[in-house]
């Protein structure tokens, strides 16, 4: 899914800037620490919904205050040391005191919180200031992004890829698995005349891959097994063993997931899952929004389930329909 590839990226990404953060820091390189005051302004504003920026922007070399949002009141300091004396030294600067209606949250950088719930902290200017609630530490912020909606992710992945480099390299091909999802994409789905196929072959195709629970799935949309068989035909007049191939994927993909996988619906989910993530990572996929992209797939992996091409058959299966 690409849930788990956005928050995938973006953990690595986050997680190796703090770790290279800590290991400069001991060796008395900082120069990553203030670069990363501005990176984690606009992180934190993402997160947060704030309106951080570098206080260095307003009033040079302010100790204990590092980012301002002057319109929600909220003061930051961020730093690679994550200790009650390092708070509380924060809290004590002088010049706390022209932000007393502020509220105040620390985030460490490199280290995770250690356990400060109900410790008392010196907060001598009374800033508003929650030990519980104002640390945002690095697993904090993930686990927050992790809960984002599936946009605001992507949105999220998109700021990271641009801050911290590009992804992953991938060296991307064409598939001919592709090329049929981009010709389905196309079509108008809405209305399509009812396959010719055995209905009660495939319930028993059903019952025998112990599928019952993913039988929702493939009554759905095995109403387009005649439109695809059509595209699969146009398919082949560019070129010989075009659909072949598509077929030869997919039972790759699904022989290779079977090895891992022994419940049968927990396969089924998985083999739609890691086709998308196929179809995305292939040269000559033109991008679509991702449910009609997850669609597609569903169409085509039903597909290849009714034409005996991935799971078991059972004794004498001919889904084709008898006149």
């Amino acid at each position: 899914m690409n849930r788990s590839e956005y928050f995938n990226y973006i953990e690595k990404k986050i997680s190796f800037l703090s770790h290279r953060i800590k290991i400069r820091g001991k060796i008395n390189l900082l120069d990553l620490n203030i670069y990363s005051e501005t990176f984690f302004a606009e992180m934190l504003n993402k997160v947060l919904d704030l309106k951080l920026k570098n206080m260095n922007a307003i009033m040079q070399n302010v100790e204990g205050i590092d980012l301002i949002d002057e319109e929600n009141k909220v003061i930051a300091q961020v730093s690679s040391t994550n200790t009650k004396t390092k708070i509380e030294n924060s809290l004590k600067k002088d010049i706390i005191k022209q932000y007393s209606d502020y509220r105040f949250i620390f985030i460490p950088i490199v280290d995770d919180s250690p356990n400060f719930r109900n410790k008392k902290i010196a907060n001598p200017y009374g800033i508003n200031f929650n030990i519980n609630e104002d640390i945002y530490d690095i697993p904090r912020i993930l686990r927050m992004i992790l809960n984002m909606s599936i946009q605001n992710q992507k949105d999220f992945y998109a700021f990271i890829r641009d801050e911290l480099g590009d992804d992953i390299d991938i060296v991307k091909v064409d598939t001919n698995l592709a090329t049929i999802i981009n010709i389905l994409a196309e079509e108008n789905l809405s209305n399509v005349e009812p396959p010719q196929i055995n209905d009660y072959e495939i319930e028993r195709k059903i019952d025998f891959n112990h599928l019952q629970n993913a039988k929702d799935i493939i009554e759905n949309y095995r109403v387009y097994y005649s439109k695809l068989d059509e595209k699969y035909k146009e398919f082949d007049k560019q070129g010989v063993n075009k659909s072949l191939s598509v077929f030869s994927t997919l039972f790759k993909q699904y022989n290779s997931l079977k090895r891992k996988i022994d419940d049968d619906v927990e396969l089924f989910y998985t083999l739609i899952d890691e086709v998308v993530k196929y179809i995305q990572n292939s040269k000559n996929y033109v991008e679509i929004a991702y449910d009609e992209l997850e669609m597609c797939v569903c169409i085509i992996v039903v597909d290849a389930f009714i034409r005996c091409k991935i799971f078991k058959n059972p004794k004498g299966y001919n889904h084709v329909a008898t006149r």
